[in-house]
């Protein structure tokens, strides 16, 4: 693309930002939102929660290390609608990357914009809250591009798994060496999230997120797993239903992010949209349990309602987080069953909360 091409970014609430196009030359909209992370912009670009949804990278310089396809990739392609940014680099340092974050964009269709004042942009959103967004380089009309905007939906009440969840079951791990079988409910699944399991001694079926409970449970499985994944908890239905049933048999589980909020809703919790919501590498979050910090990854616009939890007899509250006491993390009094909603896996992200990963195996092992 023409590096030279301009770009318009306009807000819901009629805010306009003009700049440079990036990527593929088009239009495309979605909410828009900000990621404070100052690297692992590929793994953002494919984690399934940011499905339906226009990134502002909040980092000076996007694209200097270029793009890795064996290492890098949370999932089989890129999830989000939109890229914005300050400053986009057409060349890259990494002597092992395959290739530029531009072609990289250009292959998967994505349509971006460059040369954003994104200081201005993510206090704006801070302030005004999340809103939907469009991207173009084809209609650089205000008025005009309002027109497509007012066509996008909301993402409240959105139900966005069935749409990035996996066609078939398939495996992860090795059958003949592993120690437990793992369900898991394939929301928006990471990849380094698999691997965190198996490289702890599990053996993962992956199913479809509208799976029947009962076909689940012909497994035989020893836990289940709950993944994150984008839109609206209170949107799945199907979901509930099952996470509730899951609980009931008495087999640990654990619950990510989206995971986290489908736990809460299968206990009697409602969830809410969040203002502007928790996407970033640095959220400090503390273990209620043990009195210790963690330095968290996290990208989520939902959350449980903290009044509802506090009050409830089966549910204890594990985690909270420090800049806003949302709650983070919680588990039932009744049954083996937690969740947290930040990312334990972080990728990007420190791995301060990996322990996670290990009182599940620590149930598994206690259940066995």
């Amino acid at each position: 693309m023409n590096q030279k091409k301009e770009a318009l970014l306009l807000l819901e609430d009629g805010t306009a930002y003009k700049g440079l196009a990036l990527g593929k030359s088009g239009t495309t909209g979605g909410e828009i939102c900000f990621n404070t992370g100052m690297t692992g912009y590929q793994e953002i670009y494919t984690d399934p929660s940011y499905y339906g949804q226009i990134i502002v990278n909040t980092n000076s310089h996007i694209g200097n290390y270029g793009v890795q396809l064996e290492d890098e990739e949370e999932s089989g392609s890129v999830k989000i609608r939109g890229m914005v940014c300050n400053t986009f680099s057409q060349i890259y340092s990494r002597d092992t990357a395959d290739f530029s974050l531009q072609e990289y964009f250009e292959r998967a269709n994505i349509v971006g914009i460059s040369n954003v004042d994104t200081r201005h942009l993510v206090r704006h959103v801070r302030e005004k809250g999340v809103m939907n967004a469009i991207i173009s380089s084809e209609i650089l009309d205000e008025v005009e591009l309002m027109k497509e905007l007012k066509k996008i939906p909301s993402m409240d009440g959105l139900e966005l798994s069935s749409e990035v969840t996996t066609e078939e079951p398939y495996y992860m791990g090795d059958e003949a060496t592993a120690k437990w079988r793992v369900a898991v409910m394939d929301y928006g699944i990471k990849k380094s999230i698999l691997l965190n399991l198996t490289s702890r001694g599990c053996y993962c079926k992956v199913f479809p997120a509208k799976t029947p409970y009962e076909e689940v449970l012909e497994w035989k499985p020893d836990g289940f797993f709950i993944s994150n994944g984008p839109g609206d908890p209170s949107a799945m239905e199907y979901a509930v239903e099952n996470v509730t049933q899951m609980v009931e048999t008495a087999k640990p589980l654990f619950g990510i992010c989206l995971g986290h909020q489908l736990l809460a809703l299968s206990s009697g919790i409602t969830t809410y949209k969040m203002h502007h919501g928790h996407r970033g590498l640095n959220h400090p979050v503390k273990n209620l349990i043990t009195g210790l910090c963690e330095i968290t990854s996290q990208n989520h616009g939902f959350a449980v309602k903290p009044d509802e939890i506090e009050s409830h007899p089966d549910i204890e509250v594990t985690h909270i987080n420090l800049n806003d006491k949302t709650i983070e993390g919680i588990r039932r009094k009744d049954y083996p069953a937690f969740s947290v909603q930040y990312h334990p896996e972080a990728s990007p992200g420190p791995h301060d909360s990996r322990y996670l990963f290990d009182e599940f195996i620590k149930l598994l092992s206690e259940a066995k």
